[in-house]
C-alpha cells in the first residue's frame, strides 16, 4: 500500500520544500537584510556544489560527448539570462509582495511555456476543438488571477497577528506601489524561467547529458551571479555568513530544493508522467498561505483566496486541455496506423 503511495508522498514532499523555499526566503531578503544578489550568488553556489557529486556518482552514457567551446559560451548566455537573471527577478518580487503570491504565480509557469510554444510552432492552438478552448480558458483564467492577487485586498480572513494594519502590503484604499513593483518583477522572473524551460528540450538533443547539462548550468549561473553580485556589493561584510537564517535559506534552497527535489521530480515523471507532479504545483500555494500565515504573521485576505483559486482552475483547465489534446493525437495516430494498415493487406490481396 504505501508502495502506490510514494509518488503522492514525493510531489507533496516537494511542493512543501518550494513553500519552505519561499518562506525562508522571504525571511532572508525582508527580514535579516541579506542583499539580493549576493542570495542569489551563494544559492547557486549551493546548487551548484550539491550536483556535483552525483555527476561523478552518476555517469551518464549519454553525457561521453565532450562539448565545444563554444557550447561552453552558450550554455553560459542561457544560464545567466535564464537561471541568474530569473532568479533575482523573482526574489527581488519577492521582497516586495508575499511567500504565498511567490508560490502562487508558480502556476502560471506551464501558461508562459504554452505560449511561447504557440508563438516559436513548437504546439499548435485550435479554438475549435474543446481542448483548445480549455487552454485558451486557463490561460484567461490564470492572468485575471494574478491581477485579482495584486490589485484586490479584500476582507480579512485569518491573521495570526492581532496587528492587522501592517499584516499585508496593500492598503485597504490605496494600492500600494510596492506591491504592483514586486508582482511586475515576479511575473517577468517567471517569464524568464519558462524561456530558459522551453530551451531545455532543443538543448538536450544538442547535449545529451541531463544531469551533466543541470549542473553546467547551475555552474554557469554561479558564476555570472558572482560577477554580478561582486561588481554592485563590493563590501567584504555583506558576503559574511554566520550560523544564521541566512546560512539556512541558501543551504536549504542548493542542497534540498536543486539537489533532493531534482531527483524526487525525475523519479515521480519516470513513474507518473510530467502532467502527475504538475498537479500538484497549487500545494505549494497552499501550504505558504499556510506557513506565512503562521511564521510571518501575514493576514490571509479574500483577495488572495481568489486571485489562487483562479490561478489554480486555470491550471487545471490548461491542464485538462493538454491531456485531451494529446489522448485525441494519440487516437489519430492509431487511426491512421490502422487504416495504413488495411490499405497495405488491400494492395497486397489485389497483387495476389
Amino acid at each position: 500500500m504505501l508502495r502506490k503511495q510514494k509518488p503522492y508522498l514525493a510531489v507533496l514532499f516537494m511542493q512543501l520544500s518550494f513553500a519552505g523555499m519561499f518562506l525562508l526566503s522571504k525571511l532572508t531578503i525582508s527580514g535579516s537584510g541579506m542583499k539580493l544578489p549576493i542570495f542569489v550568488a551563494y544559492r547557486q553556489a549551493f546548487a551548484a556544489v550539491a550536483l556535483a557529486p552525483l555527476v561523478f556518482i552518476c555517469r551518464e552514457s549519454s553525457a561521453t560527448t565532450p562539448l565545444s567551446w563554444l557550447a561552453y559560451f552558450k550554455l553560459f548566455v542561457i544560464s545567466s539570462s535564464g537561471l541568474t537573471l530569473a532568479l533575482n527577478l523573482i526574489f527581488a518580487g519577492l521582497k516586495y509582495t508575499s511567500a504565498t503570491f511567490a508560490a502562487a504565480i508558480l502556476n502560471i509557469g506551464p501558461v508562459f511555456v504554452f505560449l511561447m510554444s504557440v508563438v516559436s510552432r513548437v504546439e499548435k492552438l485550435c479554438i475549435r476543438e474543446w481542448h483548445g478552448m480549455a487552454k485558451v480558458l486557463g490561460t484567461m483564467f490564470g492572468f485575471i488571477g494574478v491581477m485579482v492577487f495584486t490589485f484586490y485586498k479584500g476582507p480579512s480572513l485569518f491573521s495570526a497577528s492581532s496587528n492587522h494594519e501592517n499584516s499585508h502590503p496593500l492598503d485597504e484604499k490605496t494600492i500600494n506601489k510596492d506591491w504592483i513593483k514586486g508582482s511586475s518583477l515576479m511575473l517577468a522572473g517567471q517569464f524568464t524561467w519558462s524561456m530558459w524551460l522551453t530551451m531545455q528540450g532543443p538543448l538536450l538533443k544538442q547535449y545529451p547529458g541531463k544531469l551533466r547539462l543541470t549542473f553546467l548550468q547551475m555552474s554557469f549561473s554561479f558564476v555570472s551571479a558572482m560577477i554580478y553580485a561582486g561588481s554592485v556589493e563590493r563590501s567584504i561584510s555583506s558576503w559574511k555568513l554566520g550560523w544564521n537564517v541566512n546560512l539556512l535559506t541558501v543551504a536549504y534552497c542548493g542542497i534540498i530544493v536543486n539537489g533532493l527535489d531534482y531527483w524526487l521530480q525525475a523519479w515521480v515523471v519516470e513513474k507518473k508522467g510530467a502532467v502527475f507532479s504538475v498537479n500538484f504545483s497549487p500545494f505549494a500555494t497552499i501550504f505558504a498561505a499556510i506557513l506565512s500565515a503562521i511564521f510571518l504573521k501575514e493576514t490571509l485576505n479574500m483577495g488572495s483566496v481568489v486571485g489562487g483559486l483562479l490561478l489554480i482552475g486555470g491550471l487545471y483547465s490548461f491542464l485538462w486541455g493538454r491531456r485531451k489534446e494529446a489522448q485525441q493525437d494519440l487516437d489519430n495516430s492509431k487511426g491512421e496506423a490502422h487504416l495504413e494498415t488495411i490499405v497495405t493487406a488491400t494492395d497486397d490481396g489485389e497483387r495476389r
